[in-house]
């Protein structure tokens, strides 16, 4: 099969022909559709994440595709695949054929895109969480998104609005308004710095992503004065939260509630998309595809 090879760290991705991967007992195999490349994948790539497999090895943690071989799943079943170590602390899904471990997968409704399919699982349950599990969002409140045109930020957008809210996208807008009862934060840096005096006191700020910094100054005094929480998402910690959410977020993409936007690139340009998910403004997810 062809794979997606790092061999060592900040190192360029190299295509490169590696042995089909043989049926075991508790894994299923799937001949991949479609690959995401996400920034989990790029700090695992730079060595910075907490763990990693042994170099070299294949990334990517996220995927879709049907079943080649399995003692769970049928052959032929079209599934999602995330997570259970791969491209963490095994090599993951940027391959045509995807060695998984049986709990990794999920089911596909049949119609739905593939590449959607491979990336829908960590913007729609990251915002989901955010708002439903973390923020506990209630109907009618005011709520600011920050990097709405990300994939997280326009399904948290999305999602807030369906709930009910009043959403803002805009800081410098929200501080010339009535300040909003909740932040959902998904770039951080600079521009969480200057959201957060956009929220009311005793409001809620999610910190989700830190794209645009991951430090953040904090006058004690005017916090304290403030009383805003500030509530970290950790969808590690959350993910049973999150998989528990994912037949309903996989159902509102079918039918078109629900909107991801995707960029295809060939499973030989991973360098190219490594790259693409780095620029400003840049919307929706990257997928490889064979």
């Amino acid at each position: 099969m062809k794979a997606v090879r790092i061999a060592a760290f900040n190192a360029s991705p190299v295509l490169e022909q590696l042995p089909d991967p043989q049926p075991r007992a508790g894994r299923t195999i799937v001949r991949m559709a479609a690959a995401t490349v996400g920034h989990i994948d790029r700090t695992v790539w730079s060595g910075a994440f907490l763990r990693h497999p042994p170099l070299p090895y294949v990334p990517g943690v996220e995927a879709a595709g049907t079943v080649v071989a399995s003692g769970t799943y049928a052959t032929g079943q079209r599934v999602w695949v995330r997570g259970s170590g791969l491209g963490t602390m095994e090599n993951g899904t940027w391959c045509e054929l995807i060695d998984a471990p049986d709990e990794a997968l999920g089911l596909l409704p049949d119609g739905l895109d593939m590449a959607l399919g491979a990336a829908f699982f960590s913007p729609c349950t990251s915002a989901w969480v955010a708002l439903h599990e973390v923020a506990k969002l209630q109907a009618g409140e005011r709520v600011l998104v920050t990097g709405a045109t990300g994939a997280v930020g326009s399904m948290t957008v999305q999602l807030a609005r369906e709930a009910g809210a009043i959403v803002l996208t805009r800081a410098d807008e929200v501080l010339q308004q009535p300040p909003v009862d909740l932040l959902v934060d998904t770039v951080g840096g600079p521009v969480l710095e200057a959201a957060l005096p956009g929220v009311a006191p005793g409001g809620r700020a999610v910190l989700v992503g830190y794209t645009a910094g991951n430090t953040l100054p904090l006058n004690i005094a005017h916090f304290l004065q403030r009383d805003v929480a500030l509530l970290p998402l950790n969808m590690f910690r959350r993910e049973v939260a999150g998989r528990a959410a994912v037949p309903q977020l996989l159902a509102r993409l079918a039918d078109g509630r629900l909107t991801l936007q995707v960029q295809r690139f060939a499973l030989g340009e991973a360098a190219a998309a490594l790259e693409w998910i780095t620029q400003r403004g840049h919307r929706g997810r990257a997928v490889l595809v064979p």
